[in-house]
């Protein structure tokens, strides 16, 4: 079994700051790509940086230049990194990893249970 614990949300003021970290438990045997998404209520469910072990990291063009995503492969963890906040990047993220659980499993799609991140003065 696989599961993906998230930590790190909150509440913060406009211009603030928060990292979200969500690390990968259980039976792994790799990791392919790691990512974030965010849902704001009302709102569907959108990729907000994905990152590959050997490629440039992408980014929803609401977040470039504020938001970074890095991940570290022996942890088996995925951060985000949060700068200069705007209310409207209040949502429930989720982290997502593709795995497989052994050599001639494929790869799956897992998420993690989603912190809250809310923006307000």
């Amino acid at each position: 079994q696989v599961q993906l614990v998230e930590s790190g949300g909150g509440l913060v003021q406009p211009g603030g700051s928060l990292r979200l970290s969500c690390a990968a438990l259980g039976s792994i045997f790799s990791i392919g790509a790691m990512a974030w998404y965010r849902q704001a209520p009302g709102k569907e469910r959108e990729l907000v940086a994905q990152i590959i072990s050997s490629s440039t990291p992408n980014y929803a063009d609401s977040v470039k230049g504020r938001f970074t995503i890095s991940r570290d492969n022996v942890k088996n963890t995925v951060y985000l990194q949060m700068n200069s906040l705007k209310p409207e990047d209040t949502a429930v993220y989720y982290c997502n990893a593709k795995v497989r659980r052994h050599t001639m499993d494929s790869l799956r799609d897992y998420w993690g249970q989603g912190t809250q991140v809310t923006v307000s003065s």
